[in-house]
């Protein structure tokens, strides 16, 4: 079926990348299967975590199928494009929908987007994982493949303000060797194992990241133990709890 809004939404992000000057450095797009069906699987911090996750996939010629909040679907401008995308919305009351459209789009040679997360990290830092992608690899029988961005949280990320300025600002995107999801194996301990490599990829990504803070005021998107002043896991628990 022809992609009629997917490719020049793509052709767009392209030109808007251009236009704000960003240094993107992707390295590891050939783990991504060029066939069949997949599980990415990343790390979420950004509002734009997706599009650059999908950009990654690219060079394998691959369009991504992102699982995304429903109220996504209900806005008047991203509806239509994340239905044109062939996007799964998630109802997080009503789960189950999202996950058999996600299977049976893995079973038709799909390569789906999952945050495990399930929400954006203001830590910056990994938060635990959800079993949900790893259970999908499972029944689908289809590779789990890590991958970790980092810089997108400095151009549009919960909290702070939107930065859609020419600001020269890099982007870090590494994607790792696929992870097997055996059927005879627990969930749990597969979702702990893909966890570990996209820690080892964010740690990767951190550190081939070329910009640093330019003084204490710029220094909110480095996590706490980088030096930075973003709240660490602890003090965001706190909060919620007051």
């Amino acid at each position: 079926m022809a992609e009629l809004v997917y490719r020049p939404v793509v052709g767009f992000a392209k030109t808007l990348f251009k236009v704000w000057d960003l240094k993107i450095d992707c390295m590891g797009s050939e783990n991504i299967p060029r066939t069949g069906g997949a599980v990415l699987v990343s790390n979420h911090i950004s509002y734009l975590d997706f599009i650059f996750n999908g950009l990654a996939a690219l060079p394998q010629k691959r369009l991504v199928r992102f699982m995304a909040k429903e109220s996504v679907f209900r806005h008047k401008v991203s509806g239509p494009l994340m239905r044109g995308m062939k996007h799964i919305p998630v109802d997080r009351k009503q789960g189950e929908a999202a996950y058999a459209h996600a299977l049976d789009s893995l079973r038709s040679g799909e390569v789906i987007g999952v945050f495990p997360e399930a929400t954006i990290s203001q830590s910056f830092t990994l938060k635990s994982f959800k079993s949900g992608a790893a259970r999908l690899a499972q029944e689908a029988g289809v590779p789990l493949v890590p991958m970790a961005v980092w810089g997108t949280q400095r151009l549009w990320t919960k909290g702070h303000p939107r930065n859609f300025r020419r600001s020269h600002t890099p982007i870090t995107i590494r994607v790792g060797e696929a992870v097997e999801a055996p059927r005879d194996q627990y969930a749990g301990a597969i979702t702990r194992r893909l966890r570990e490599c996209v820690q080892e990829l964010l740690d990767t990504a951190q550190r081939a990241y070329p910009a640093r803070p330019k003084g204490l005021d710029d220094s909110w998107w480095l996590p706490a133990h980088l030096g930075g002043t973003a709240p660490t896991a602890e003090q965001l628990k706190a909060a919620e709890a007051h």
